[in-house]
Parts: C-alpha cells; sequence; structure tokens
C-alpha cells in the first residue's frame, strides 16, 4: 500500500484479513510463520500506524485492540483519488485507465455510473 513500509503494510493485510479487533500478540501470531519478529516491534508498528491514523485502538484490560480505520478499498479508493489530484491532466489518465480495464470492471464502473453498455441507456 501507498505509504506504508513493508512491515505496516504486513500488519494491516493482518487486520483487514478479519473483522475482529486484534491484540499485538494476535497480530504477531499471524505474522509468525512468514516473519520471526519481536512483539514489541510489532507492538511499536501498530503505535506507528495508529499515530498514522491507519488503525483506531481501544484498551481491553492491560492491552490495546486495534482495527483499521477504513478498509482496504477505501484506502486503494484514496490513493487512487490522491493520484489524480497530482495529476497536470486528469482527463488523460482517466482514458488511460479506462482503456486498461477489464470487461467485468468496465462493467462495475458503468453500473457505478447508471449507464448501459454503448450508450444504450438512452443518454
Amino acid at each position: 500500500m501507498r505509504g506504508l513500509g513493508e512491515l505496516e503494510a504486513a500488519v494491516m493485510d493482518v487486520l483487514w484479513s478479519s473483522p475482529e479487533s486484534h491484540r499485538v500478540r494476535d497480530v504477531l501470531e499471524e505474522l509468525a510463520p512468514q516473519r520471526k519478529l519481536a512483539y514489541t516491534t510489532v507492538m511499536t508498528v501498530l503505535d506507528n500506524l495508529h499515530r498514522k491514523g491507519w488503525v483506531q485502538r481501544e484498551m481491553d484490560g492491560r492491552a490495546y485492540r486495534y482495527r483499521p480505520s477504513a478498509t482496504r478499498e477505501e484506502v486503494t479508493a484514496r490513493a487512487l483519488r490522491d493520484l489524480l489530484d497530482a495529476s497536470n491532466d486528469v482527463e488523460t489518465v482517466l482514458l488511460h485507465f479506462a482503456r486498461s480495464v477489464s470487461e467485468r470492471e468496465s462493467a462495475v464502473l458503468r453500473d457505478a455510473l447508471g449507464e448501459a453498455p454503448d450508450g444504450a441507456d438512452g443518454r
């Protein structure tokens, strides 16, 4: 994900993978098969993600429980919006993007815009 380091992205993947909030230990256990990390490392990453606004936390006994501040899809849409906002020629960027989408993606976009294929909606 844009704006995240490799370990931060891995931690966010864990948080996005479940609707439940996670303790530091939960995240550590999920990452253990791929990475050998210290508890304090994961705690620091989650604290940094909280400070950056990527996660929310609430106290549960003596430990925090963490959950994403936004879904992966919302974050991805914001990143696309940021890229468009940074462009000097939004129309050209959108046209290049539109030419790159699959038929399924094109249908999703048309449905979202309330249009039928090939202008069949009468507009």
